[in-house]
């Protein structure tokens, strides 16, 4: 077996030699010509001349040797519905999906938005448009009507995909209705809008632009439709990430670079084989939905278990615990991804639930989204008695930056390390200020990627280069390296043990958040003179957001029924802008926030006090009372 030192080090020292062995993991039309192309650091093109297609790498050239082979397994315990398509019956479902969006006008290169529930006509939306060329953008399921209408404003899609509703725990949210108000909302209107009705909440359909699924299906039955061959460097799609503006990013993404990288990441990470088993249980609205529900498993020839539920409630929608496990066993998983926040629940459940099932089949759990504390590592670790690897990436590296490789070279975990990096990604950690690398073990710096980005990752920022340099490329003084904005140390070991943001950003559970959204939105309220947002640690959710509101009238800091009134307006307000993983999860008055003689919020003091830390120099600051009443209110809490 080969060292994973020496197969990092390859991939860094001959990286044209690496990825061309590599993309002889996946079917190309053409081949390419040129393995990647870096003339203009930092965009990197990779496999130039070649021509693919994701849905035919994720299921036509399965069709062979496994058509009758799972490749998709629904489960959801919301509805009570379980069913498994074969690669040929994925084939046919797809192919109706991608006749239908094409009558709708789809063509190569156009935009679909899809804002849909964890169903199984969402994967088979996602593969119609790699199918046909058009570039899918999927937002999150109940995400408010003001970020909803923001991205199709970005995206200008042709065709929006959606459904009456969605569902959590037994709790139906309907769809149509947030849909339609971002529809008004945005200065883009879609040509159509496809619905699928779930039977959960009735809908008003508009004439001329509406269309249900179940009619369209029923015209396309037997519609066979080719895949549409695309360049390597051609846009598969367009997902959004939250940013320190309230203006969203739309990550890009190519098509061969993607399906070469995922490819190689369920070979050398993942371990996963034709045949088997993956059961990731995100949701397709993130960046992990995408590459490890619906293309890295399908690109392996794996059956793939999307699952929509809470992870503590059965098919009968009673609570179950055990569910998880139970899916385990029945389908056989071998490789499963979830987050420490799901592991977390789950550590509140009947221990003997992790003995209940059989879970011989699995070969290890995969946790990412969010730091993996020791206690909840081990915990699960010793339950299943199979490797915890924890990994972290990023919604613009579309596939783990830190992790361990197992199926080059088997390495044992740390727990509280994501592990080391991975192939392709020189990783680095460089001093705040001075750019200087940090090559001592044990020295915090910031956690950046030299050029070029492997295969996989994100291209630009959509319709916006320069935002894509300006943002991620010249943050570190001095140098163009890809800033993670995480803090960072690595051990004498050369493992990475990740420490935090460096910007505005929040991670609750699993879910970026920018603050200065939050903010955007509570200092709408009329009531709201000043705002200041900060993640504070939760040890079940890892951050959330708490909010420090200086009100308009001064009479809320003594007036108790005003406050918790106040509180109440703010949390809806939020919560119909950017939906409920924006909300706060308290909002706190006083009659002036932390700031530095320049004006500057103190984000980070206040962030310490939350949590009972050290506030650091506060030197600059201009009055130090300020930060008192935060004090005195997080102590009487």
């Amino acid at each position: 077996m080969t060292s994973y030192a020496d197969f990092y080090r390859q991939s860094i020292d001959q990286p044209d030699a690496f990825w061309a062995e590599q993309a002889r993991l996946i079917e190309w039309k053409q081949p390419f010509t040129r393995v990647c192309n870096y003339d203009k650091p930092p965009f990197a093109h990779w496999f130039e001349g070649g021509t693919t297609n994701l849905c035919h790498n994720a299921v036509d050239r399965h069709l062979k040797d496994r058509a009758g082979q799972a490749a998709l397994i629904y489960v959801s315990t919301e509805t009570g519905i379980e069913k498994t398509y074969s690669f040929a019956e994925l084939h046919v479902e797809v192919q109706r999906m991608a006749a239908s969006l094409k009558a709708l006008g789809v063509q190569k290169g156009d935009r679909v938005l899809i804002y849909m529930p964890m169903i199984a006509e969402a994967a088979f939306a996602m593969l119609a448009c790699a199918r046909i060329g058009a570039i899918h953008c999927v937002v999150f399921g109940g995400f408010a009507s003001g970020s909803l209408a923001s991205r199709i404003e970005d995206a200008t899609p042709r065709v929006i995909v959606g459904a009456d509703a969605g569902s959590r725990g037994g709790k139906i949210v309907p769809y149509k209705p947030l849909l339609d108000e971002a529809i008004r909302l945005s200065s883009h209107k879609p040509e159509a809008v496809l619905l699928v009705d779930r039977g959960l909440s009735p809908m008003q359909l508009v004439a001329g632009r509406d269309q249900l699924w179940s009619d369209l299906r029923v015209r396309h039955l037997d519609d066979q439709v080719p895949c549409e061959w695309m360049k390597s460097t051609d846009i598969s799609y367009t997902i959004y990430t939250s940013g320190t503006t309230g203006k969203p990013k739309g990550v890009q993404r190519d098509t061969g670079g993607y399906a070469v990288a995922l490819a190689a990441s369920m070979k050398h990470i993942f371990d996963g084989r034709p045949g088997e088993t993956y059961f990731s249980t995100s949701d397709i609205g993130w960046v992990v939905g995408h590459s490890y529900i619906i293309y890295g498993p399908l690109i392996a020839g794996m059956a793939t278990l999307m699952y929509e539920g809470l992870p503590t409630q059965g098919l009968d929608k009673q609570p179950d615990g055990g569910i998880w496990w139970r899916l385990v066993e029945k389908y056989k998983v071998t490789a499963m991804f979830s987050a420490p926040t799901a592991v977390r629940v789950l550590k509140k459940q009947d221990p003997a639930l992790l003995k209940k099932y059989d879970l011989s089949s699995l070969r290890a759990l995969f946790l990412a989204g969010e730091p993996l504390d020791e206690p909840t590592a081990r915990w699960i670790s010793e339950g299943l008695q199979v490797p915890i690897i924890d990994n972290y990436w990023q919604t613009e590296s579309g596939w783990p930056i830190l992790t361990i490789a197992n199926a080059v070279e088997k390495k044992s975990s740390k727990f509280g390390s994501p592990g080391i990096p991975m192939y392709g990604y020189n990783v680095k950690l460089l001093h705040e200020s001075t750019g200087e690398e940090l090559t001592q073990p044990n020295e915090k710096g910031v956690v950046v990627l030299e050029g070029p980005t492997p295969p996989g990752f994100m291209q630009t920022i959509w319709k916006d280069d320069a935002r894509f340099v300006n943002t991620y490329w010249k943050s570190v003084p001095g140098k163009m390296v890809y800033s993670t904005f995480d803090w960072g140390i690595r051990d004498e070991d050369g493992y990475y043990f990740i420490l935090g943001r460096t910007d505005d950003v929040i991670n609750v559970a699993g879910h970026r958040l920018g603050t200065r959204e939050i903010e955007e939105s509570i200092s709408g309220h009329t009531g709201v003179a000043e705002v200041a947002v900060v993640g504070v640690a939760d040890s079940l959710k890892g951050q959330v957001a708490m909010a420090f509101v200086v009100p308009k009238d001064s009479g809320v800091l003594t007036d108790s029924s005003a406050a918790l009134k106040l509180e109440g307006e703010i949390m809806k307000r939020v919560d119909q802008d950017l939906g409920a993983l924006a909300r706060p999860s308290r909002v706190r008055f006083v009659s002036v926030l932390p700031k530095t003689r320049s004006g500057k919020l103190l984000r980070r003091a206040i962030q310490a006090v939350c949590e009972g830390r050290d506030a650091g120099d506060l030197t600059t600051m201009d009055d130090p009372a300020a930060l008192q009443q935060i004090r005195d209110l997080m102590g009487a809490a």
